[in-house]
């Protein structure tokens, strides 16, 4: 084996992580912000030539041609809604600019296209931004990986024609190309990216890889174990593309309602025209009432107050981590009055760590030994107990003995050769006897463990048991302040719902400041539970990570999946996910939520506001036409920004902040 693969490099001298790039839409890659400024710019060539009294050939084709380069696109959407029997906004706009062109007031006809178009054009960086907070995370797995061949010849292909079982090669300061699994070789990766840890990963045989996690100064040789299709930065990203395309209830309900007060609002217009004309007033007067009503009485700005707010929010959590599947859940996060928490791998990091080394008396053994004859049997294991005993053995740079006649049985543990002893590793209560002193020794040893929320392991040699090793999931740095903060947030205790056992659970839900405990369920137990809540009337947010969580996940108000050790079952059922695991972004996601759903309160109101005021004055007075385009345009855009608020750094660090 080259000497590459099996040295361990040094820390100090790994290569820096270098930042990924920020992927970032530029405003003028939209086609709808091109049109909108070639508008702009020529009704701002336009305007000043009319002021200033030039003939009107000279300002009145900028103007048409701003009316054209605005209000094509809207003007063809709102023939495809016609098409489809339903009566679009947009048309209406269009159709309003043409009849104050109409009656002699070209400008104001062409304002009303520049301002509705520039509202336009942020609804379509708003959405542009949020899917770059989802897709940016492709920028994170390379576009090439170096594939090795059965005779060990390299080539250079593309990640996406990797498959399951090929052998990449993924040398020092290079990400890794897939995920997958190491074979050979020590190094330490950085997955700051993927999982938010700070220190680089020490990887060696057998250790997990994700794509896009950065390799420090060892090699590494890594079978495929995923598609790239179906990597862990894959499946996120699918499951939130269509994140801008869906609608909240709110807007859906708006939009309904948009379709009946467009019709009413056409009846509307027609009346304040014919009415007047009816009692003698001139044809000029009365359309253009007309059409500064139909101006000032569209719901665009209405429209417009839901999804900036909720996008934007979406777009700031991605940045942060927490990537929401649609401006629906965005909504229903500050919705939720009840928690329930999984507990392994979501309020605890998910990894066993060996703990505690009891070897009995008379055994002949000490806590080095006995680790190292019980590493030696578990070294083949893939268990997570057994994983945890080995890299206990491996930390404190033991010798880890050969073994032979491996033999696992699940559920009871496993049995193998070592240094010509049988020995055993598993499940005291499944290995031990009621008749040596040895078993009586080790039965009160780990029911001690098992008191103080350890998973006890027994070891046995030849039969006889020689020791116990106690381990435990280490509870996450940020579960206290989360629980602490949710419990705010909501105005009760969460709910710990998990499959361990109840002094695990007890113990664990002490440390967090839990009293809701339910311990030893199944997966339709958690379910059974969040149903529960729901029937009492609460609107409940479960998070988890785990395959038994997954229906409980489906059957609540709200699911969140904790992305990096989360199975891929959690993963697509799940409402959010957390991609770096920090636990501590939940509150903070349910506080933006809040402030984003204020937000669209807002926006309604202003908007209605807005409408109301503009209406009564055409109405009752002589609202003038540009102060009628200026007014209702203008509030579109007001709303428009006033969402986009919630894009800001800022919105994100306030709503943590609150949050705590």
């Amino acid at each position: 084996m080259p000497s590459a693969l099996v040295q361990r490099p040094d820390r100090a001298t790994a290569a820096p992580s270098p930042a990924v790039p920020r992927r970032r839409t530029r405003v003028f890659a939209l086609a709808e912000a091109r049109w909108a400024a070639a508008a702009l710019v020529l009704f701002l060539i336009a305007l000043p030539l009319q002021l200033a009294g030039a003939p009107a050939w000279a300002w009145g084709p900028l103007y048409a041609l701003a009316c054209v380069t605005g209000g094509w696109e809207p003007a063809w959407a709102g023939v495809q809604a016609l098409r489809e029997k339903t009566l679009d906004v947009d048309l209406l706009m269009i159709v309003a600019a043409i009849g104050a062109a109409s009656i002699g007031q070209v400008m104001d006809g062409a304002l009303l296209i520049v301002i509705f178009a520039t509202s336009g054009a942020l609804e379509a960086l708003a959405t542009a931004r949020t899917q770059d907070a989802v897709r940016g995370l492709l920028d994170l797995a390379p576009a090439t990986a170096a594939r090795l061949s059965d005779d060990g010849s390299e080539a250079t292909v593309a990640t996406e024609d990797l498959v399951v079982g090929d052998i990449i090669l993924i040398r020092p300061g290079e990400r890794v190309g897939a995920d997958g699994r190491v074979l050979e070789g020590v190094s330490d990766v950085d997955q700051a990216t993927i999982t938010g840890e700070p220190l680089p990963v020490p990887k060696e045989t057998g250790d997990e890889v994700f794509a896009g996690t950065l390799n420090g100064t060892g090699t590494l040789r890594v079978r495929v174990e995923r598609d790239a299709a179906d990597s862990a930065v894959a499946r996120i990203v699918a499951m939130v593309e269509e994140a801008s395309a869906t609608k909240a209830p709110t807007q859906l309900f708006i939009e309904k309602i948009e379709q009946r007060y467009s019709l009413g609002m056409v009846v509307a217009t027609l009346a304040v025209f014919l009415i007047p004309l009816a009692y003698g007033d001139d044809l000029t007067g009365a359309l253009l009432r007309a059409m500064t009503f139909m101006i000032v009485a569209s719901p665009c700005a209405v429209v417009l107050a839901t999804m900036p707010p909720l996008l934007s929010a979406m777009a700031n959590a991605g940045r942060h981590g927490v990537l929401v599947k649609s401006s629906v859940v965005m909504e229903r996060l500050g919705q939720v009055d009840r928690v329930a928490l999984d507990k392994t791998g979501t309020l605890t990091e998910g990894t066993p760590r060996l703990t505690d080394i009891r070897p009995l008396p008379g055994s002949g053994l000490d806590q080095d030994a006995l680790l190292a004859l019980a590493a030696g049997a578990e070294r083949p294991s893939e268990h997570p107990l057994a994983r945890a005993v080995v890299d206990a053995a491996r930390t404190r740079r033991l010798a880890i003995p050969a073994m032979g006649d491996f033999t696992s049985a699940p559920g009871i543990g496993v049995t193998a050769t070592v240094d010509g002893h049988i020995v055993a590793v598993g499940a005291p209560a499944r290995l031990l006897g009621d008749t040596e002193p040895a078993s009586a020794q080790a039965s009160v040893i780990a029911r001690g463990l098992e008191n103080e929320g350890r998973t006890a392991v027994l070891v046995q040699r030849d039969g006889v048991a020689v020791g116990v090793l106690g381990i435990a999931d280490r509870l996450r740095p940020d579960a206290v302040t989360t629980v602490a903060a949710l419990t705010t947030l909501t105005g009760a205790t969460p709910i710990l719902l998990t499959g361990d056992n109840p002094r695990a659970a007890a113990r664990l839900a002490e440390e967090v400041g839990i009293s809701d405990v339910r311990a030893g369920l199944l997966p339709q137990d958690k379910v059974a539970a969040v149903r529960e809540q729901e029937k009492a009337g609460r609107k409940v947010l479960v998070i988890g990570d785990g395959v038994n969580d997954a229906p409980a996940l489906a059957a609540a108000h709200t699911g969140v999946a904790m992305g990096r050790a989360g199975s891929a079952l959690a993963l697509e059922t799940a409402d959010a996910v957390i991609v770096r695991d920090e636990l501590g972004t939940v509150p903070a996601v349910v506080n933006l939520s809040r402030t984003a759903r204020h937000l669209v309160v807002q926006n309604l109101v202003i908007a209605g506001v807005f409408i109301s005021g503009l209406v009564i004055w055409d109405l009752a007075g002589t609202l003038p036409l540009p102060l009628g385009v200026l007014g209702h345009e203008g509030s579109t855009v007001i709303v428009g920004l006033n969402g986009l608020r919630l894009l800001r750094d800022a919105a994100w660090n306030r709503a943590a902040q609150d949050a705590r």
